[in-house]
C-alpha cells in the first residue's frame, strides 16, 4: 500500500504553501494526502470553557483546507485529522505510517521567540522519515535538483534520494561539496606541507565517490559535480539551490555531534530556505561517540 503524504497545517501562509506542494507531489506519485492539525491543549483542563471551541475551530479550519485541496487537486484523495499535543510529537507519531512529512516555512516574528521556537525545525528534527519544508516565496527558476554531500553515510543516502527525484522529474542533478578553509592567519602559521592541496584532493575524491554508480542506475540522468573550496556549506547550498526545483540534504553530516538529531548545516539551510527542501532520514545510521 502506498503510504500517504502528511501535511502539517495551521492555517498560516506557510502551511498553505506546504499543502499546495504536497498536492502536486501526491498527483505525480499517485499518493493520498492527510492534512493534520495539532491542538496543543496540554495546558488546558478538559473542563476549560474554551476547550471545545478551540477543537471546533481546528476542525473547521481542516474542513476548509480539505475543500480547497479538492479544488486544487480533484484527483488526489485527501483526509483530515485533528490531533492533540505539540506539533512535533504529533507529526513524529504519524510519520511512522507516512512516505514524507511536509510543513511550511515558519512565519517569523520577533515576539514568537525566533529560530529556537521554529516549528519547522522542531518537526524536521522529530520526524523519522524524510521531511520537506516549503518556503513562502519561490525563486525565479524551477528546474534542477541540488544535493549536499560531505562523505558521511547520511549524505550518501541524500544523494540516492535526490538522484531518484531528479530522474523521475527529468531534472539535472547537482552534487555539491563545500568546506571552509582555515582562516588565513591560521593557514599562514601552518608548515609548508601542502596540507590545503591534500584536503582539496581528498574532497575531490569524496565528491567523485558520492556519485559513483549513478550513471549505471540512471543512464539518462545528467549529473554535475561542484566543489566549493572556501565557502560555508550552508551558504553554498543556499546559493546553488536558489533557482532549483528541490534541495536535498542529510539530517546530519560527518562534523556533527553523535547525539545531535539535526546537524548545523541542515539547521542553517532551513533558516534560509532557497527552495523546497527535503531533509532525508532514509534509515538510521550508527555513529561513533
Amino acid at each position: 500500500m502506498n503510504k500517504p503524504i502528511v501535511v502539517g497545517f495551521n492555517g498560516s501562509a506557510g502551511s498553505e504553501a506546504a499543502l499546495t506542494w504536497a498536492l502536486q507531489r501526491a498527483g505525480t506519485h499517485k499518493l493520498p494526502v492527510i492534512i493534520i492539525h495539532a491542538v496543543d491543549d496540554r495546558w488546558m483542563s478538559p473542563d476549560f470553557q474554551y476547550h471545545e471551541l478551540i477543537r471546533q475551530s481546528g476542525m473547521e479550519m481542516l474542513q476548509k483546507a480539505q475543500a480547497n485541496a479538492a479544488e486544487q487537486a480533484p484527483d488526489v484523495k485527501v483526509d483530515i485529522q485533528l490531533r492533540h499535543g505539540s506539533g512535533g510529537s504529533v507529526l513524529r507519531e504519524v510519520s511512522k505510517e507516512a512516505s514524507i512529512v511536509v510543513v511550511g516555512e515558519h512565519d517569523r516574528h520577533w515576539m514568537d521567540g525566533g529560530p529556537l521556537t521554529d516549528r519547522a525545525l522542531q518537526i524536521v528534527s522529530a520526524s523519522e522519515i524524510p521531511a520537506a519544508v516549503i518556503p513562502l516565496k519561490r525563486g525565479s527558476g524551477d528546474r534542477g535538483v541540488v544535493v549536499g554531500v560531505d562523505g558521511s553515510e547520511e549524505s550518501l543516502q541524500a544523494v540516492a534520494f535526490a538522484a531518484a527525484e531528479a530522474d523521475r522529474g527529468g531534472d539535472d542533478l547537482t552534487v555539491l561539496l563545500a568546506f571552509r578553509r582555515p582562516a588565513r592567519w591560521i593557514e599562514s602559521q601552518l608548515p609548508k606541507s601542502g596540507l590545503a592541496e591534500t584536503i582539496l584532493e581528498e574532497d575531490r575524491i569524496v565528491l567523485a565517490e558520492s556519485v559513483a554508480g549513478l550513471g549505471d542506475k540512471y543512464p539518462d540522468l545528467v549529473v554535475h559535480q561542484k566543489l566549493e573550496s572556501d565557502t560555508d556549506p550552508a551558504k553554498a547550498l543556499v546559493e546553488a539551490a536558489k533557482d532549483a526545483r528541490l534541495l536535498v540534504i542529510g539530517s546530519r553530516g560527518r562534523g556533527g555531534f553523535s547525539r545531535m538529531v539535526l546537524g548545523s548545516t541542515a539547521h542553517a539551510v532551513l533558516l534560509n530556505l532557497p527552495c523546497p527542501t527535503i531533509v532525508t532520514r532514509v534509515h538510521k545510521v550508527k555513529h561513533e561517540d
